[in-house]
């Protein structure tokens, strides 16, 4: 069977910056505060009338994956988008985004699986290229989770952000990149982290953002405790089924929650830091974005060397999480 390895990747976030100082001017917080509970800094927060929907996030991503792969859309054969934060309930984010690129030869559709999503869209188009099924393909994750933000509630509005990643995966059949993705679902615990109708309330300061009709809710404390759990958990599965040890991966791009939640995994994978890329302190959570948009800065940065071992791991709503263990091949 053919095996699927990426070779391109790209990321695009909004222009505006909303630093922890902006938003103490906003509620009832402190840049110290969100410092040391999330290791956030700032975020990028979207605007109307800047081109900065779901759809334009994706399509800015998407394009630099593409130039970085010397792909035309064209090449596509599918288009497959993670996101809960569509620009409509239908057509799919990953429709829009086929029609900006001309992508006209490729399959599109979207996944909604929390924080997970990227790594459920990976292993969608990975499925696919073994099958013969494809042969190129886009994949993306993107949020606009500005959108739904309960602006009311500190505890949640500290820590989202706006932005899109995306990689360009194609077929070889001599090479295999993707080595394996785990993925796993526990619906009984939705209400740890779901969305609720209600959302109308927005500061003076942030009347650009273009809302959605419903809001986050999340119950942190046992959230945190799962996630940690449930990421250290599916990681072992992955790295036993490839005959991998922890020394064995160079370089773990996790899901950028928190920077408390990264350092737990850490510790219980007996993974050093230095070995573990974060940039949560820029972009803070952007759920689906958050493991592409990272791929590509640790990528752009010279992080990532051909036969390096790299794991990408996350946790989202659902609940949803999931592993990826790639061999870099380009």
């Amino acid at each position: 069977m053919p095996g699927a390895n990426i070779i391109g990747t790209g990321s695009s976030v909004p222009k505006r910056i909303l630093s922890n100082k902006d938003l103490e001017t906003i509620m009832n917080t402190s840049d110290e505060w969100i410092t040391r509970r999330t290791g956030i800094k700032e975020r990028r927060i979207s605007t109307k009338g800047r081109n900065e929907n779901t759809a334009d996030l994706a399509t800015g991503a998407s394009l630099k994956a593409l130039e970085m792969a010397g792909l035309s859309p064209e090449s596509l054969d599918m288009v497959v988008v993670g996101t809960v934060t569509p620009d409509r309930q239908f057509p799919s984010t990953a429709c829009m985004v086929q029609a900006a690129l001309g992508a006209d030869n490729a399959t599109a559709f979207d996944v909604s699986a929390g924080c997970s999503g990227f790594l459920y869209a990976l292993s969608t188009v990975d499925n696919a290229i073994q099958c013969g099924n494809c042969k190129t393909a886009l994949v993306i994750g993107v949020e606009r989770l500005s959108s739904i933000i309960n602006w009311h509630d500190r505890g949640t509005a500290v820590l989202l952000g706006d932005g899109a990643g995306a990689v360009v995966v194609a077929a070889n059949k001599k090479k295999k990149g993707v080595l394996s993705t785990h993925l796993r679902s526990d619906g009984k615990l939705w209400d740890l982290l779901y969305s609720s109708d209600g959302n109308t309330y927005l500061p003076t300061a942030l009347k650009t953002i273009r809302l959605k009709p419903y809001l986050l809710k999340m119950k942190g404390n046992p959230l945190f405790k799962r996630a940690i759990e449930c990421m250290a958990t599916i990681t072992k599965e992955a790295l036993e089924h490839n005959s991998l040890k922890s020394e064995d991966i160079r370089l773990v791009v996790p899901h950028q929650a928190n920077i408390r939640i990264i350092w737990g995994l850490a510790k219980s994978l007996g993974i050093p830091m230095e070995r573990v890329y974060t940039n949560i302190h820029k972009y803070g959570n952007t759920s689906s974005a958050t493991i592409p948009i990272a791929l590509d800065e640790a990528n752009r940065e010279g992080l990532l060397v051909k036969g390096d071992h790299v794991l990408l791991v996350s946790f989202g709503a659902g609940l949803t999480w999931g592993a990826s263990i790639l061999k870099w091949t380009t």
